[in-house]
């Protein structure tokens, strides 16, 4: 770790404490004229860090910055094995991780954004991340046990985990638009994309990549005309700290579900957040749209809708459109 990160990961242990020069030099084993150059840089960089004579330095509790320390201080014993970083600025977390998975690199990566230039939704869609308002994340996972038709299952787990964190984090209920959007009161809060390479030989995942774009804050310059209608926020002002304790109670939820001993216990609580079920939908392909009913998820969290003509199917892929 450099001496910034060292610094930052103090001052995040004991948020509105205060550390003396002479503390952090010594705990740091550098000279006091470092730790104030450091001090100065992660000034520079919107840390809010008060400084006091015969006191020293301390990090605001209203700072709101992601970091990897930031969020580690908030993560369980499963969520603590996860390898994360995090970037000022992007063109996808997504590409990177895939990038990462492509050179062999082990499941746990965790990729972080502050904002992306080409964040992507499902079926090629730009996805909105502006800068500071929004936690733009991706995961690298090797699933040992997963045909290519169950990567329906990750992005499942990802949504109720999703639903969890930000009610853990917020008074909001959260629901969940078939298969992969978050919704807050009738408007869609967060977008997840998960991407897939399939081992030909075993006809098993190869590896996936969980993409998560949460729509936290509203823009300065506010959410563009053309998706006013559809996109919402979870909330309308800064809260303290919070970017790193979504993330952080997004990842702990979701490593329990994928990581844990009973990895199908998120597949009911995804049916009863669900907005699909009991109603008309429109069943996107890429050749036409159909009307629907959708009446139930079953066990492979596949959608069960019956067309208009009476035939039924189970969509383990794809899209749908409701009237909210």
């Amino acid at each position: 770790m450099t001496t910034k990160e060292r610094v930052l990961d103090l001052l995040e242990s004991g948020r509105g404490k205060y550390f003396s020069g002479e503390e952090l030099a010594k705990k740091l084993c550098v000279s006091r004229a470092a730790v104030w150059k450091t001090i100065a840089s992660l000034r520079k960089e919107g840390y809010q860090i008060a400084a006091a004579t015969n006191k020293g330095y301390s990090l605001s509790l209203q700072t709101d910055i992601l970091s990897p320390q930031g969020v580690s201080k908030y993560l369980t014993s499963l969520g603590k094995k996860l390898d994360i970083t995090v970037f000022p600025l992007v063109d996808s977390t997504n590409d990177i991780v895939k990038k990462m998975a492509m050179q062999g690199k082990k499941e746990g990566i965790v990729v972080i954004a502050n904002e992306q230039t080409a964040g992507r939704g499902r079926r090629g869609r730009t996805f909105f991340s502006p800068n500071g308002t929004g936690l733009y994340m991706s995961i690298l996972l090797r699933p040992t046990a997963y045909p290519v038709h169950q990567a329906v299952r990750i992005t499942t787990m990802a949504a109720v985990a999703v639903c969890e964190a930000l009610e853990e984090v917020s008074d909001e209920k959260a629901d969940i638009k078939w298969v992969n959007d978050i919704f807050i009161n009738g408007k869609k809060v967060c977008g997840i994309l998960t991407e897939a390479s399939l081992d030909m030989e075993s006809g098993m995942l190869d590896y996936a990549v969980l993409g998560v774009g949460i729509n936290v804050y509203q823009p300065a310059e506010g959410i563009p005309k053309e998706l006013k209608q559809i996109v919402g926020t979870v909330f309308a002002y800064p809260q303290n700290d919070m970017k790193n304790r979504l993330a952080a109670a997004f990842l702990n939820r979701f490593m329990e579900y994928y990581d844990g001993q009973n990895p199908e216990a998120y597949i009911e609580k995804y049916r009863s957040r669900s907005i699909a079920i009991g109603k008309q939908v429109q069943v996107i392909s890429a050749n036409q749209t159909r009307t629907a009913f959708a009446y139930a998820i079953n066990e492979e969290c596949e959608l069960l809708v019956q067309y208009e003509d009476g035939t039924r199917e189970s969509l383990n892929s794809g899209e749908i459109s409701i009237r909210m």
